[in-house]
């Protein structure tokens, strides 16, 4: 039986939101191509059903009930075993694993032939972007704190965005000519060749059999929304709760939907981090092109863009009150009418009671 699989590792905010979407969407198109995107059932998208086999495999529950993801990569890796044609899965949680972790993923696929896909995006855009997702999803870290973990190498994020580290990982073995390195073109860019059609050219997908787009996209918060929700990590201390209430509430309608539709000043890398981010750049590049791994996309794009001189640059970690009012009334405003038009079973059990007893009053 022939098949490849394409292994899309990563990294965090390169557009993977939208990548898996879109995927998820053409699932049945792309059938009908042999080109298969790996799901549990009908009633899970694809895009979930990997993310927990990619819990599964790296031994990992983040934030949900413990074992919630057991067994799922051993399903997932059954279901590509079946198929024959093309095969992707997608996780960009996958970038930082172990290579014993890598070791077993490869393992459970070694009748396939492997490709890895990483999407890459330069820095200047992407340590930014990656901080306020750390407070969507409940840390309470201040963005100099962040910085500094990542110059030090400590993040997890950082990890992911090593580029010679998780590609070094994952590719160990592999010919260059399986590994596809795929830069995110910059916002604003002209011209057609974009994220997703750079996607099916290392993946041998014709994007008619995906015609229908995706929607979703992890938009990002401004300086003030940015630092009411890390506020409201610290008073709930979400980072260690459970509930999912919580994540629903605060980072899938206020993170992802209410506060992403004000306009604040955007979070950028600080002047003063731009050596930094250059040098890591730089041994990104020389990585890749002492590699020979295949390229798609503009190299320079993964360059840090230094802001225009004069330009200024507005401390997240510094916003001034009034602008935090502003933000934190409208997240109150968008939480009280979410409240409000909830159906509350108790609630509507004791109007059902009092109208009851009423009519019987009055019978």
């Amino acid at each position: 039986m022939s098949r490849v699989v394409y292994l899309h590792v990563g990294a965090p905010k390169t557009g993977t939101t939208y990548l898996q979407d879109r995927l998820g969407l053409n699932a049945r198109s792309l059938a009908r191509h042999k080109v298969h995107v790996p799901t549990g059932s009908p009633l899970v998208s694809p895009a979930l059903f990997q993310f927990r086999a990619a819990l599964d495999l790296l031994g990992q529950d983040w934030g949900g009930q413990p074992g919630h993801a057991e067994g799922a990569w051993d399903t997932l890796a059954r279901k590509v075993r079946r198929r024959s044609g093309t095969v992707i899965v997608s996780h960009e949680i996958l970038a930082p694993a172990s290579p014993q972790k890598v070791a077993k993923a490869m393992a459970d696929l070694g009748d396939s032939e492997v490709h890895i896909i990483y999407s890459a995006r330069d820095l200047g855009r992407q340590i930014p972007a990656a901080w306020q997702e750390s407070i969507k999803q409940g840390r309470k870290w201040s963005y100099e704190r962040f910085l500094n973990r990542c110059e030090r190498g400590n993040s997890w994020f950082f990890r992911a965005f090593d580029l010679p580290a998780v590609l070094g990982t994952w590719g160990a073995g592999l010919p260059p000519e399986r590994i596809h390195v795929l830069t995110v073109p910059r916002s604003g860019a002209v011209g057609g060749d974009s994220l997703w059609l750079r996607f099916c050219r290392a993946t041998g997908i014709d994007p008619a059999w995906a015609p229908v787009d995706s929607d979703r996209a992890n938009r990002s918060l401004g300086v003030a929304e940015t630092q009411v929700v890390r506020q409201l990590n610290r008073r709930m201390k979400r980072a260690t709760r459970r509930e999912a209430e919580y994540d629903e509430l605060i980072r899938e309608m206020l993170a992802q939907d209410q506060l992403v539709r004000r306009t604040s000043a955007p979070v950028r890398l600080p002047p003063d981090r731009f050596d930094w981010a250059e040098t890591e750049t730089e041994r990104w590049l020389d990585w890749i092109t002492g590699s020979g791994v295949d390229v798609i996309g503009d190299l320079d794009e993964l360059r840090p863009v230094r802001p225009e001189e004069g330009e200024r640059w507005r401390n997240p970690d510094r916003v001034r009150p009034r602008k935090q009012l502003r933000a934190a009334l409208d997240a109150l405003a968008a939480m009280t009418e979410e409240a409000a038009g909830r159906t509350d079973p108790e609630r509507q059990l004791v109007r059902r009671v009092r109208t009851q007893a009423q009519r019987l009053r009055h019978s």
